[in-house]
């Protein structure tokens, strides 16, 4: 765990000291489009931050490479390597979208091309566990198809929902722990070594947003644009397929001691590759909806538009803090049930809790201009948005004064955070002087 801890800890720190002078190429490099009707941000914001996201997956590579446990990863699979040539292509292919655009026809093309190459260095699916049914073993051509198809709607999958500030790497973040918490246990719990490649990509990832996302929160000093979300949704599909397509569902069959039990085992891991990722369902879905959506209205599917779920939260009167805290709290949902069930699918507390927070997460969307607020003792201990405004202090203290709870001192009635003396007068707000 500590090799691991260690590999998290040099992606996030480089990524994230890295994101600064990538913001200033990037103002330099005129990677600042301009704005369109379908953006929500007000000010034109730097692209490129896919390049930090970049330097900060080599540097996590080349720790782990170095590091005694992890370096088996390296010697017995060639899934780093593969990895590696994948995301260089793809975020070569961003960062020339960021800067010039690119077709995306040509986008989708790349992408293929790009899979493929994983494929060809190993990086592929071999297998899948069907309930009822068993290991269904793949050929080469169905593992090649499938594959590709993954990895594919993964990319575009993040690439749609990368729409509103810090929300991209939040989600992914969020789906990258799921994912490194079930392929440790496969690894550490069970003995599976074929796990590690999963359980290390998962780890530079998650380093890898938690150092991005400082400087992409709301309000963002820069995007990481297509450069960035087509890479992190690659390294999610590759740890998706890694931890699938190369598990020997064997080796855990010796633990769980049927056949059957294992297909059960592999229930959660085996249905992101179908639905087609559980754990990133809010975007797959904001994908499949978008396209129908255009080709509904006679659209090219990949022509852009202000359809997409973040978008509509804004419609209904979230914020756009809130509305990407709602779509981290679903992504959460969705991930951390699917560890939970593959840890005990026969828990009936699991499917109480997911319930209740499920029916917790519809009441947050139906009270979008409800805003709570902190009490006083805490207020500077919160974003501004969560104090009370001046009026609302002024309206309290005048309650308590009438009630005769909080009288004035020598004459003084309390206003606000402050006293007026007698023969002074609070100046009136603006709108009560027109």
């Amino acid at each position: 765990m500590r090799e691991y801890l260690l590999t998290l800890c040099v992606a996030a720190a480089v990524t994230y000291l890295l994101t600064g002078p990538v913001r200033k190429f990037a103002i330099a490099a005129g990677a600042m489009p301009e704005i369109r009707d379908r953006d929500v941000h007000r000010e034109p914001t730097p692209r490129l931050g896919g390049i930090a996201l970049f330097a900060g997956l080599c540097a996590g590579l080349l720790v782990a490479a170095h590091l005694e446990n992890l370096r088996s990863v390296f010697e017995l699979s060639n899934e780093p390597r593969a990895l590696l040539s994948g995301a260089g292509l793809i975020w070569l292919l961003g960062v020339l979208d960021d800067k010039w655009g690119v077709d995306a026809l040509i986008k989708l093309g790349a992408q293929m091309v790009a899979a493929g190459v994983m494929v060809l260095q190993g990086l592929t699916i071999l297998w899948l566990p069907v309930p009822g049914i068993g290991t269904v073993s793949l050929t080469q051509m169905q593992g090649t198809l499938l594959t590709v198809a993954l990895v594919v709607i993964t990319i575009n999958a993040v690439n749609f929902v990368d729409g509103l500030d810090g929300l991209a790497a939040g989600m992914v973040c969020i789906a990258s722990i799921a994912f490194f918490m079930y392929a440790y246990r496969l690894w550490y719990g069970y003995g599976v070594d074929a796990a590690s490649p999963a359980t290390l990509f998962s780890a530079i990832l998650i380093g890898m947003c938690l150092g991005f996302l400082p400087h992409n929160s709301h309000p963002a000093r820069i995007f990481m644009g297509d450069s960035g979300s087509m890479l992190i949704g690659l390294m999610l599909a590759s740890a998706a397929i890694s931890i699938t397509g190369q598990v020997d569902p064997d080796s855990i069959t010796d633990m769980t001691g049927s056949a059957r039990a294992t297909t059960h085992f592999m229930v959660p891991v085996y249905m992101p590759l179908l639905l087609p990722l559980s754990i990133i369902a809010i975007p797959a879905a904001d994908l499949v909806l978008a396209i129908v959506r255009r080709t509904w209205n006679g659209q090219s599917p990949f022509a852009a538009d202000r359809g997409h779920l973040h978008h509509r939260l804004l419609d209904i009167g979230h914020s756009h803090s809130r509305a990407v805290l709602i779509m981290y709290f679903w992504s959460a949902l969705i991930a951390f049930g699917a560890v939970a069930f593959s840890v005990n699918s026969s828990s009936l507390w699991i499917v109480l809790a997911i319930i209740a927070l499920s029916a917790i997460g519809l009441v947050a969307l139906l009270f979008p201009r409800f805003r709570p607020r902190a009490p006083r003792w805490a207020e500077s201990f919160v974003p501004p948005r969560y104090r009370r405004s001046r009026r609302e202090a002024q309206a309290a203290a005048a309650a308590l004064v009438a009630s005769g709870q909080a009288p004035g001192v020598n004459g003084a009635t309390a206003v606000g955070d402050r006293a007026l003396l007698p023969g002074r007068t609070e100046r009136q707000p603006a709108e009560s002087r027109r």
